[in-house]
């Protein structure tokens, strides 16, 4: 019985894999040429934040299994981070500190934009949007975003836990 408490369990999920889907919606050129989105690193990593919420919000409504997954999908980001910083030449000793201040900048973004995708409230996921995305406070700015967030998380719920984790199907990407 022991021996079972102990064992290693495999991850419900490749998180490598999972994050690498996100990515790879997320660096869609549609965003930047049909939306309006800036290619610079800060835009980058909203977008990236928001395709992994989308997915850490379907995989948790899985119970268990999809919590695990999501928790798996979450680290493997946080990581990503931590090398996008060291490849952009921050030192060790700062990693930690911009480690810190872009953890809370994750998780701000993840607080302010969940309720408004659980809701499918898009005039306040598109206030959100403007403001971390976009750059200001003008909300008709990104409200095309927030269209295509809520019918994302309408997309990825109604797919089962084993195609979100092989290739999530997302909203298209319009205007």
């Amino acid at each position: 019985m022991l021996k079972n408490l102990l064992r290693s369990r495999p991850a419900a999920v490749d998180g490598d894999a999972l994050y690498a889907l996100a990515v790879t919606q997320a660096r869609r050129p549609d965003f930047y040429t049909r939306l309006g989105v800036e290619d610079r690193i800060d835009a980058r990593f909203e977008l990236y934040t928001l395709h992994v919420l989308l997915l850490v919000l379907r995989l948790r409504d899985d119970g268990d299994r999809g919590g695990e997954a999501a928790q798996v999908l979450f680290d493997i980001y946080v990581s990503a981070l931590d090398n996008t910083l060291r490849e952009l030449g921050v030192g060790d000793v700062s990693v930690g500190k911009k480690m810190r201040k872009l953890g809370e900048s994750l998780y701000g973004r993840m607080a302010a934009y969940e309720a408004p995708l659980r809701a499918a409230d898009p005039d306040a996921l598109a206030a959100g949007l403007a403001r971390n995305v976009y750059g200001h406070d003008d909300g008709a700015a990104a409200a095309a975003l927030a269209r295509y967030a809520i019918a994302s998380r309408a997309c990825l719920a109604g797919q089962d836990f084993t195609a979100v984790v092989r290739e999530p199907e997302w909203a298209e990407i319009s205007a």
